[in-house]
């Protein structure tokens, strides 16, 4: 009988401990930069709406609002450093009477709808895979005592 060198398994351990450690450790940072851009683009997904809410009330009419809410939105989002996050504005009334969302008692409410790209996502995947939609509410009561018009209290004397 012959019998065989026994083979050296000395540094295999390192070198099996460093894959393992690239191979968990990779994924383990992807997740973790992902969960901080959807955090981020969760933030600033939530300041535009409030922001969006804010300039639509303040404004004089509804056409106008609506302008300004988009134009606080985009603004809101760059400020917050998502500068690529595009936002659609949608704004609901719930007015006691048909007519303008300015009268008194009516509540605004405007709806932000977005999505944060996910990074160093792989160009397999496709754009919307790759993505994390977001929605943020925000709600803005008038009040009762809210003039309803520029010129609804004067009368022209003559």
């Amino acid at each position: 009988m012959t019998r065989r060198a026994a083979r050296d398994d000395r540094g295999s351990a390192l070198v099996e401990f460093t894959w393992l450690a690239v191979i968990l450790l990779v994924p383990l940072v992807w997740i973790v930069l992902s969960v901080f851009e959807v955090q981020q683009g969760a933030f600033a997904t939530s300041a535009a709406a409030r922001a969006a809410g804010r300039a639509y009330a303040l404004a004089p009419d509804d056409a106008t609002g609506l302008q300004r809410a988009n134009a606080a939105a985009a603004q809101v989002l760059a400020d917050q450093g998502a500068d690529g996050q595009q936002a659609r504005v949608t704004v609901r009334c719930e007015t006691p009477t048909a007519g303008s969302c300015h009268v008194g008692t009516s509540v605004i409410t405007v709806v932000i709808s977005s999505s944060v790209a996910l990074p160093m996502a792989p160009e397999v995947l496709g754009r919307e895979a790759a993505s994390f939609a977001l929605t943020a509410t925000h709600r803005v009561p008038i009040g009762q005592y809210v003039e309803s018009a520029p010129d609804a209290g004067r009368r022209e004397s003559r």
